[in-house]
């Protein structure tokens, strides 16, 4: 039977829930079991292929043609995960489902409530990722922030799972801030206090605690968080900033994460020290041989998150080659007033993603008809792209 991690996040947004379950997946896999990875997203949209790029960021596409999470993009660079259709999940999934069902008259009648069809349906689907999988640990991030009424579904299907599949089949990992305020000096419990304290009221008590922070935190500050949060201290993990992403498993390896959640889950696997993950990834992402340019000309450079996954594929190709790659965000309407010779001087490859609406194609078709050596397919594969 599959165990299951559920990770949560708690005060803001953006802290890195899909990168802390990525590593996580990635050091369990160090130690010799299959994950799969999962993502809910609390939105009522049954999918975010419609959604404009500037409310959501980007849309990732995975091998069977699902439209989903950018986070999904992450799950498979970290590990050796293939994700698909059954990997990300929308309450307007959910609900879609739900009445779908309703209207074929399959609840004979009953009348439809959150508790449980809603709930059960959640179930259903994360059982399903286990079931098509074959994992035997399936990580589940559920999208938005503990205090969102959009998210309440979710969480409280989290909730029960553990009741349905037992406790040593079900871990709560929860991600949330621990910020230095630098006019006092002091670093700040208090939003982790008041975040764990929301998700308890729901009902889930976190067994492992996750802190974003920029200044180590002493162990003075993680005996506090482990008194008022009611997490043991060896489970206050520190999540703090890096270089590089894929430094992350290797912070985590150090503070012994793995060896916290083979412990509850009671499972007894084969040692791992992630020297390769050290050597083939994090060392060539830090201290590459080489350097390469690519320019990115886009309809949405103002918004980071909308070319998350292509910046991160670029980087993640450069690793593989050994080599640093330098981004130039371009915006697509500066080709036609700029030009494009000055704006592509000096670049080894060019990149045009895709384009929402109207005018995604036709500052496409600008960059297309532009003279001399920047002409090029507009359908837009990278140029040129040999590490210099």
């Amino acid at each position: 039977m599959s165990k299951y991690i559920f990770i949560t996040g708690g005060v803001i947004s953006s802290l890195g829930k899909g990168i802390a379950c990525a590593s996580i997946g990635n050091i369990l896999e160090s130690r010799g079991l299959k994950v799969a990875l999962m993502k809910l997203d609390p939105y009522i949209n049954v999918d975010p292929g419609t959604m404009n790029p500037y409310q959501h960021g980007e849309v990732y596409v995975t091998e069977d043609g699902a439209e989903t999470d950018l986070d999904l993009g992450h799950y498979e660079r970290f590990t050796n995960a293939q994700t698909s259709k059954f990997n990300n999940i929308t309450t307007g999934q959910v609900y879609n489902y739900v009445i779908t069902k309703e209207r074929r008259g399959d609840y004979l009648g009953k009348t439809i409530q959150v508790i449980p069809h809603i709930t059960d349906a959640i179930k259903e689907n994360i059982k399903k990722c286990a079931e098509v999988s074959k994992a035997d640990i399936v990580i589940v991030e559920i999208g938005g922030t503990v205090g969102d009424i959009e998210s309440l579904p979710f969480l409280e299907a989290t909730r029960q799972f553990r009741l349905d599949m037992g406790y040593d089949n079900v871990l709560y990992i929860h991600l949330t801030l621990v910020p230095y305020i630098k006019a006092a000096g002091e670093i700040k419990t208090k939003p982790t206090q008041h975040s764990v304290g929301t998700l308890r009221e729901i009902g889930i008590i976190p067994d492992v605690l996750v802190c974003r922070t920029e200044k180590p935190l002493p162990d003075s500050v993680k005996e506090k968080i482990s008194l008022f949060c009611n997490v043991r201290t060896e489970a206050v993990i520190e999540s703090p900033d890096v270089d590089s992403i894929y430094q992350i498993p290797l912070v985590f390896k150090k503070q012994i994460l793995d060896e916290i959640i083979l412990s509850h889950f009671k499972l007894i696997c084969k040692f791992s020290d992630l020297k390769e993950w050290e050597k083939n990834v994090v060392s060539k992402a830090l201290n590459p041989k080489h350097k390469v340019t690519i320019a990115v000309v886009g309809k949405y450079i103002e918004l980071q998150d909308a070319y998350k996954s292509i910046y991160e594929a670029l980087i993640h190709g450069g690793i593989y080659n050994d080599a640093r790659v330098e981004i130039r965000t371009i915006d697509s309407e500066d080709i036609q007033k700029k030009g494009a010779d000055k704006l592509l001087e000096n670049v080894s490859g060019i990149l045009v993603p895709g384009g929402f609406g109207y005018r995604g194609l036709r500052e496409r078709s600008k960059l297309l008809n532009s003279p001399g050596k920047t002409t090029f397919p507009f359908w837009a594969c990278v140029l040129a792209c040999s590490a210099q």
